[in-house]
């Protein structure tokens, strides 16, 4: 019989157990080994871990290889007898797959990869523009989602969704199953009887995402979430014996796993996609508050304020007009240049308009202010905005945000402010006293404007918030982007926070959206907040889900850099601990031929929830030629390979 100190002393110890446990990874750092996820059934499988898992089918002293990560498996070969790879197939294009791509060079291996990808391995540049625009392939308004290899990988074959590959005793099935990259594929075989899938970065070990940000496809419309949840469904069918993902340990409980998946992805999408009217009805309830005004579609809001409204209008356009003449605007653009000026000068002759006094930018996207240079130039209008959101609009290019200015193409590249606001700051004007915050949502480079108007409480939200307050049913999310820079804690729930605590009586938004009455539609939004947090956390591969979420917690600033043949240029790598706990890194940088990277590791660590910022030197070679390359940087954060996931762009002239 126990002793009561000798149960208590084992309640402690499991109790300690169980604590320690909640501070481990979910994907620890693997064994440099062989592993083999079934050496009964299926002796000849086996897997070697580095930038993610390599898959090795042997066949006497042959092997097929189902993606290659950083290449170090070919010093292993040996040890399991094997002399030759016939064949390497590539899951997908992510350089954590193939950054070693370079090794098979003169091996006689043949190189293959889903045909919906080919683009991205064989011509890698194409896909790191230094201009961006809206419309580029595989981003979200400029934004690159894919992560393409350093150099070109040379395919010998793709696979169509379809096809078969038959190779010595074995037939595999080529499965397209995108999701996580936007022409990725699983490769199923069947062995006594049973399916093993190798289903790249599909799913992970306890029905978890590799990586959020590489399932945006879209502005936040769910559609990468959509195709992983077919491609779920569909190995479903298969009734696998194992999946063999990219990343983590084999799942043996396949069937459990998938349904689980699946679950807890249609309950995200269902808090993900707009909490608001988007194509049916918006335009009869983005605006019930105004009315028409003397000017053709110049709509009067209260007294003071004024914005358009039209069929199918979503401009960014907000005016308050004092009794004096004099006005403050907040956003100006995504309107004809013609039609702004022409009730510019209808509200001079109509309203007593005299002076805009400044342009306030709500945020960092570009088409809140694509009027501004015209403003300033024809009318003498200064831009004011958030001292934060200043790095981002006046040299865009150094970062890879969503829908920068230069993206729409107008002959605006940046903007640059005459007046910076520290959050919490007033300023009075014309008898009013107004309050420039920080307020995040859609982005976390965004302000809100507050003060009283014609005895209302009114704040100006910009894209955080769109919905009719007058039904339940909307929650009033516009949309989640990671690539916005947009954490949920430095953004949705930071901003719903902020209106719970403001308490407005109306909420002027952009895109010729008003709130009357929110009180019940913010509570609503607080609460989507918190839940579109939880949805995250349930499905995230990472402990800290923000390192899941988030594409820019290794970033190079600049982001994109132009050097001349034979010189040097400085940049700084950005690195930033989400943890409770100090982190250790070990960076390094790997450049395309032609560049070289000086003093390219960074190794050190950052106390808990710090951001750094490392300089390290790039130099071109005198005989590089011109044109565009990728750097990479290949990242390990306490013992755990991350491989080459961040990168930038070097223009060489």
């Amino acid at each position: 019989m126990f002793s009561g100190s000798l149960v208590m002393r084992s309640l402690f110890l499991l109790s300690l157990f169980q604590l320690l446990l909640s501070f481990v990874p979910i994907v620890a750092a693997p064994p440099k080994t062989f592993i083999q996820p079934d050496p009964k059934d299926f002796p000849d499988l086996f897997v070697w871990t580095d930038t993610c898992n390599v898959y090795v089918i042997r066949e006497g002293n042959t092997a097929i290889l189902i993606d290659f990560g950083d290449g170090s498996i070919l010093d292993h070969l040996k040890k399991i007898g094997v002399d030759k790879v016939e064949w390497v197939l590539f899951t997908h294009h992510h350089r954590e797959q193939c950054q070693g791509a370079p090794r098979l060079q003169g091996m006689g291996t043949k190189i293959a990869a889903p045909a919906a990808e080919r683009a991205l391995f064989e011509n890698p540049t194409n896909f790191r523009r230094m201009k961006v625009r809206l419309g580029d392939p595989f981003t979200i308004h400029g934004s690159s989602y894919v992560r393409p290899p350093i150099q070109a990988i040379k395919l010998d074959r793709t696979f169509k969704k379809m096809d078969v590959l038959k190779w010595k005793q074995h037939e595999i099935w080529c499965i397209e199953t995108k999701g996580n990259s936007p022409g990725a594929m699983s490769y199923c075989l069947k062995r006594k009887g049973e399916w093993f899938a190798f289903t790249g970065d599909l799913i992970m070990d306890g029905a978890r995402m590799h990586t959020w940000y590489d399932h945006e496809w879209d502005y936040g419309f769910g559609k990468g979430v959509y195709a992983t949840v077919n491609s779920a469904g569909l190995i479903q069918g298969f009734q696998p014996k194992w999946l063999l993902p990219s990343q983590g340990p084999a799942i043996s409980n396949v069937e459990e796993q998938l349904k689980e998946y699946q679950k807890k992805l249609r309950h995200l999408e269902g808090l993900l996609v707009r909490g608001y009217s988007v194509s049916k009805f918006a335009h009869a309830t983005q605006n019930k508050v105004a009315r028409p005004s003397k000017v053709p579609h110049v709509w009067q809001v209260t007294p003071h304020i004024y914005k358009f409204r039209g069929p199918d209008l979503g401009v960014n356009f907000n005016l308050i007009l004092a009794d004096s003449g004099r006005a403050l605007m907040v956003d100006c653009g995504l309107m004809r240049r013609d039609f702004l000026d022409e009730k510019l000068q209808q509200m001079e002759k109509r309203l007593g308009l005299k002076k805009i006094d400044a342009l306030i930018v709500t945020h960092m996207h570009g088409d809140h202010f694509l009027e501004a240079e015209h403003l300033k130039k024809s009318r003498g209008v200064p831009v004011w905005g958030l001292d934060r959101m200043a790095p981002v609009c006046e040299r865009p290019e150094d970062f890879d945000y969503s829908a920068p200015i230069q993206s729409y193409g107008n002959g605006t590249d940046r903007i640059k402010f005459d007046r910076l606001f520290k959050s919490g700051e007033s300023f009075e004007w014309e008898g009013y006293k107004f309050t420039i915050d920080w307020m995040p949502g859609q982005t976390e480079f965004a302000l809100a404007m507050r003060g009283e108007i014609d005895g209302k409480k009114v704040v100006f939200t910009g894209d955080n918030i769109f919905a009719d307050p007058e039904n339940p049913a909307e929650n009033g999310n516009e949309c989640v982007v990671a690539h916005n820079s947009a954490i949920l804690e430095e953004g949705y729930i930071y901003g719903a926070e902020y209106l719970n605590r403001i308490q407005p009586d109306l909420i002027v938004g952009s895109h010729c959206f008003v709130m009357d009455k929110p009180a019940a539609l913010i509570q609503r939004y607080r609460k989507w907040a918190y839940n579109m947090r939880d949805a995250f956390v349930a499905v995230s591969s990472e402990k800290e889900y923000k390192k899941w979420f988030d594409p820019f917690w290794v970033r190079a600033e600049p982001k994109r850099v132009t050097i001349k043949r034979g010189e040097k240029r400085s940049v700084d790598l950005h690195i930033r601990n989400f943890h409770d706990r100090t982190q250790k890194h070990r960076i390094k940088a790997h450049t395309s031929p032609g560049l070289i990277a000086l003093s390219p590791l960074i190794e050190g660590e950052l106390k808990s929830k710090e951001r750094k910022s490392f300089p390290f030197e790039l130099m071109v070679e005198v005989g590089t030629k011109p044109g565009v390359y990728i750097v990479a940087f290949d990242t390990t954060l306490d013992g755990r390979r991350y491989g080459e996931r961040f990168d930038m762009i070097v223009e060489v002239k």
